[in-house]
């Protein structure tokens, strides 16, 4: 019997997408001309517009007296919500804590363990140098968690050298951050839509429209492709399956993902940002060390160092643009070749402006306080560095807002003014902030995960429940 051979399809090459998949480049793109005279005016007509306040005002009164009136919410800003955000948030969470210690409490019961569990052998399976890792990771989110994104002032580098490329930023939410400013090398090698909802929409109405064409269920078909690489078919070669799938347009091109993503109940340990995870992002799994920031509606969005249990987060890498619905899982390569699932979510969008802003806290104690100033010390270490910060806004645990006034001595202490008196058990700090952008450490080639093991270390074959 004569097999029934024929052609169903054939690749076009006017119609072949690129298999490009990263832009290359012009290191001359980069240069910075002077501006022009027109460029300069239009700046200026830009901020006069954005300082540009709607006043009332009496009647009769002149401009440079307008000046001298405060609006009634003049003095009120938006970081006073904010505090009020981290003080609800904190009582929020000591009552929960409070409720889960006591069902944990609730839930204990008493257990006796067989002889089966031997101290002598129980040293043998644990690695000491991963116990140490471990045990710092656990104390670097427990510190995370009491006090948020604080860091120590260095003694032995000036902070205005140490904190050189942040900022301080009147409000985090309606202060101006331009997206486009300061890129990394990386930005310049991927690709950005102009509108990708847009996008998104032309190409599954093309797809709706267009005539399927092509094999049918059911039968055999011989695929012939080109340009395969020798890794694929050394893996080929082993035995191991190999699945095909189609791309849409675009899908063959890198940019920067962004995802969202719950943590797993099941999995408490720490998962630090910048950490090699494994992703399962539609059809595709690949590795890369992503950014974790809040899933907030803003036009910035605040980075988290480490992937929490109580709120959903947005994952950024760099990847190959995927179109959604997409689900994303999130796993995590043991010492021993397992692979654990650490978060689940679904694809957000492909957008390089989402802007994913580190912050820092300066904090200071106070030495001398008055009515409404005080003297604040251990925020800096000397007096260039308290020069360089004063046009940064300070504000308090306890929700005063102040500023710095002079540097005193040459030892760092400053004479600060604030909105209030201050209490003795209060705490200054300052805020200031960076722009953070992923690493290009995608890697297509994830090796094949060891099959589940049952450790002897946690095996106990007799427990009795009393």
């Amino acid at each position: 019997m004569e097999e029934d051979l024929r052609v169903l399809m054939k690749a076009d090459p006017d119609q072949q997408e690129s298999l490009q998949a990263e832009v290359v480049p012009d290191p001359m793109e980069g240069e910075q001309t002077w501006p022009t005279e027109e460029e300069l005016d239009e700046a200026n007509d830009v901020l006069k517009q954005r300082s540009r306040v709607v006043k009332k005002v009496p009647k009769g009164t002149s401009n440079y007296q307008a000046e001298w009136i405060l609006d009634e919410g003049d003095e009120s800003g938006d970081e006073g919500d904010e505090y009020d955000d981290i003080q609800h948030e904190g009582f929020m969470e000591e009552e929960s804590q409070d409720e889960s210690g006591e069902e944990e409490e609730e839930e204990c019961e008493t257990m006796t363990l067989g002889e089966s569990v031997h101290d002598d052998l129980y040293d043998e399976k644990i690695d000491e140098e991963a116990e140490e890792r471990m045990l710092e990771k656990y104390k670097q989110e427990r510190l995370e968690e009491m006090f948020p994104d604080e860091m120590d002032t260095p003694r032995d580098v000036a902070a205005r050298i140490r904190f050189q490329k942040y900022r301080g930023l009147k409000s985090f939410r309606t202060s101006p951050w331009d997206p486009k400013e300061n890129l990394p090398r990386d930005y310049a090698r991927i690709y950005q839509f102009q509108n990708f909802i847009n996008t998104r929409k032309r190409i599954f109405k093309e797809i709706e429209e267009k005539e399927a064409e092509g094999a049918e269920v059911g039968w055999y078909v011989t695929l012939h492709v080109s340009d395969v690489p020798v890794s694929v078919v050394e893996y080929f070669r082993q035995g191991a399956p190999l699945i095909a799938f189609s791309l849409l347009p675009y899908e063959q091109k890198m940019s920067v993902l962004n995802m969202v993503v719950s943590r797993n109940p099941g999995n408490t340990e720490p998962v630090k940002a910048k950490e090699e995870l494994i992703f399962h992002c539609g059809f595709r799994r690949f590795r890369a060390s992503p950014l974790f920031s809040q899933h907030t509606a803003a036009d910035k969005h605040k980075f988290q160092r480490f992937l929490t249990a109580d709120a959903a987060l947005v994952v950024t890498v760099f990847a190959p643009i995927t179109f959604p619905p997409a689900s994303v899982l999130l796993f995590k390569q043991r010492s021993n070749g397992m692979h654990s699932l650490i978060a689940t979510g679904h694809l957000l969008s492909v957008d390089p402006d989402r802007m994913v802003i580190k912050r820092v806290v300066l904090s200071g104690h106070p030495f001398k306080i008055f009515t409404k100033m005080a003297v604040v010390r251990y925020m800096f270490f000397n007096r260039e560095d308290v020069m360089w910060f004063k046009p940064v806004e300070l504000r308090t645990k306890w929700g005063r807002r102040g500023h710095i006034k002079e540097p005193l001595g040459t030892h760092g202490h400053m004479k600060c003014s604030f909105d209030g008196k201050l209490k003795s058990q209060d705490t200054v700090l300052m805020n200031l902030y960076k722009r953070v952008f992923p690493k290009w450490t995608y890697d297509p080639y994830v090796p094949e995960p060891e099959p589940w093991v049952k450790s002897e270390i946690s095996t106990v074959s007799e427990v009795d429940m009393e």
